[in-house]
């Protein structure tokens, strides 16, 4: 009798951690899916009519590349947490039309970015004859792009700082914050500066917010962006730009 009772017991808690673990990954997967920014209509019709563009949509990112093909760098894009990946085309869509630069925007597993384990070939392999390429990301996606960076030639970030070390190595970086941004605020992204490489460059956008780097719509906390959208893409694009060639010339 006691034999049955003991297993009895024990099935009992076994299906009890089962339907936890159950509810914990369903309840994860939802959350995943809700309230996820999707990307301005406006913005990216925009894109999709630009004739210096074009786009390559496959299920594990989107490629901005140049129409002319004369791209030879490129950039792994990541994009933040619980955001459409096509709202950051607008914003990086003049690195492909006007800095030879093809984008690869990656799509996270669940929109999040640290549940996508896939390396960095899973996306430079959609543009094969790219031998150059950056890591970069925003936000949680910058986090993320940290991981990948020793794989890659250079690392960008965007409103994002690292929680990986990369102090040790000569990895060429360039953050990129804005002044007004209330998530990854100025003072956070100081506050890990130690993580980045002595020579790493970090650049404050005057008026920028967290959600000046796509274009999604407002964000809850962040700050209130004093930047048009048309300065903002052409000053990141101005600071990509030059990073990367600093990078192309140093190779």
């Amino acid at each position: 009798m006691q034999k049955k009772r003991r297993r009895r017991i024990l099935a009992r808690v076994g299906w009890g951690v089962l339907l936890v673990v159950v509810l914990l990954i369903g309840g994860t997967i939802a959350w995943s899916q809700i309230g996820v920014s999707g990307a301005e209509a406006e913005p990216l019709a925009a894109v999709r009519a630009n004739p210096d563009v074009t786009i390559t949509d496959d299920a594990a990112g989107i490629v901005l590349s140049p129409s002319d093909g004369s791209s030879d760098m490129g950039l792994v894009f990541i994009p933040g947490a619980k955001v459409d990946p096509w709202a950051y085309a607008s914003t990086l869509q003049q690195l492909a039309a006007e800095d030879d630069i093809t984008v690869v925007i990656t799509k996270p597993w669940l929109n999040l970015a640290f549940f996508d384990l896939r390396p960095l070939d899973a996306f430079t392999s959609l543009a094969p004859d790219i031998d150059l390429w950056m890591a970069g990301g925003h936000s949680l996606g910058g986090v993320r792009a940290c991981q990948l960076a020793t794989d890659t030639d250079a690392l960008v970030l965007f409103a994002s700082y690292c929680a990986t070390d990369l102090s040790d190595t000569d990895l060429p970086v360039l953050s990129i914050a804005g002044s007004a941004d209330g998530l990854s605020t100025p003072e956070k992204i100081a506050d890990a500066r130690h993580l980045l490489p002595e020579d790493a460059e970090l650049v404050e956008i005057e008026g920028a917010a967290h959600s000046s780097f796509g274009a999604y719509g407002p964000q809850a906390g962040d700050g209130t962006s004093t930047i048009s959208d048309e300065d903002m893409t052409a000053q990141l694009s101005s600071l990509v730009g030059a990073f990367a060639s600093e990078v192309d010339s140093a190779r």
